[in-house]
């Protein structure tokens, strides 16, 4: 696994050896400027007219939410951005590590306050290891790490029917479609693991159950990358520096084609996830079922094995022609939207409410970004 250097050629943890600011000291920064949201909320904080809401927090920090020679919007932009890929893919692609290093590196260019980030990047949330019940967060399994973990991919639930919306040619998410067709439904109910827990996952008489976990992490590299697909043109809308501007129309499409990869390896002819099986995890007490897409046992057309390509569907307005485009792209309360949707497949499930309210603050940031 890389590892995450910063502009001066040195890990935030070699870092924080260096005369910087230390863990707590951080945690103490970062907590200040945040200290009022804990009696308000997230959600009573997007309420807040924006100028009450700067002027509080310039009393509560002193100008600690200063984005430097960039606007306070763009800064939280690019914050959030950076924030948003530990929380996932930072520890799998290549494409992530550079996309993570980079927005570090230009927002410490501009002067802009990275505090939360080298929480985030560095170690200090990395924590999840078991569950209280004994059951690994972290997987133990031969050839793992077995370091703790940031996110929790033992206890999934996330639905599959973002396969089906960029399929369907007659609804948009933007424009209030809904009940796109859905290829593994089962995936949305109960806990499901997208990794190995133990050697025990992987021996042969776990027989389907491996399987299972290999196919389930596939649809779940999807539900992720599908979300960074619409992340970027979404808060591009709301940027002001040209500069930044580039910075997200050039990183933006890198995450539609891991999308279109993912969902092909997910659905597509040559994946092999199309083999129809039902299999039982005692561990979480789920049962997973996945229909054969090639044959027709996926019952929808928009399910097809063969179709990976964007249909065009109704965008802007349904008075217009259909259209092939990224969906959806509403700009409004995005970030906030996907702070709350990872929250709810559990990717966060035994994280503190520290690394919560942290999350919850930079989507807001950056959602209360104007174009100026």
């Amino acid at each position: 696994m890389k590892k995450i250097i910063n502009k001066n050629g040195v890990t935030p943890s070699q870092s924080l050896s260096r005369g910087e600011p230390q863990p707590d000291q951080i945690k103490r920064s970062v907590l200040g400027r945040r200290s009022f949201l804990k009696g308000l909320g997230a959600t009573g904080a997007m309420l807040l007219p924006a100028s009450a809401l700067l002027a509080t927090r310039a009393q509560a920090a002193a100008g600690d939410d200063s984005g430097g020679k960039l606007t306070k919007g763009d800064a939280s932009i690019l914050r959030f951005l950076c924030a948003d890929m530990p929380t996932y893919v930072l520890d799998n692609t290549d494409d992530e590590f550079s996309h993570a290093n980079f927005l570090l590196a230009y927002l410490k260019s501009k002067g802009a306050n990275t505090a939360d980030l080298d929480l985030l990047v560095g170690s200090h949330f990395r924590t999840l290891v078991k569950q209280p019940n004994g059951t690994p967060i972290s997987s133990q399994a031969t050839g793992s790490t077995k370091k703790p973990r940031l996110t929790n991919l033992t206890q999934l639930t996330f639905d599959t029917s973002y396969i089906g919306r960029y399929r369907s040619d007659d609804a948009n998410p933007d424009l209030g479609g809904t009940n796109f067709a859905n290829p593994v439904p089962t995936l949305n109910v109960g806990k499901h693991t997208a990794i190995p827990r133990t050697d025990d996952d992987t021996k042969a008489q776990s027989g389907d159950l491996i399987k299972a976990i290999a196919f389930t992490a596939g649809f779940h590299f999807g539900f992720i990358e599908v979300g960074g697909t619409s992340l970027y043109p979404a808060l591009a809308q709301r940027v002001s520096d040209p500069e930044v501007l580039r910075i997200l129309l050039s990183i933006g499409p890198t995450e539609t084609m891991h999308f279109q990869i993912w969902q092909e390896k997910a659905v597509g002819a040559n994946a092999g996830n199309s083999t129809p099986f039902t299999v039982t995890d005692s561990i979480n007490n789920s049962m997973v079922k996945f229909k054969d897409l090639l044959t027709g046992d996926g019952d929808q057309e928009d399910l097809q094995a063969n179709l990976i390509m964007p249909e065009p569907c109704p965008f802007l307005s349904t008075s217009f022609p259909i259209c092939s485009i990224i969906r959806p792209t509403q700009t409004q309360g995005f970030a906030t939207g996907v702070v709350k949707g990872l929250s709810a497949t559990g990717l966060f499930m035994g994280q503190t409410p520290e690394f919560m309210e942290l999350l919850a603050d930079l989507a807001t940031d950056a959602d209360q970004a104007r174009r100026v």
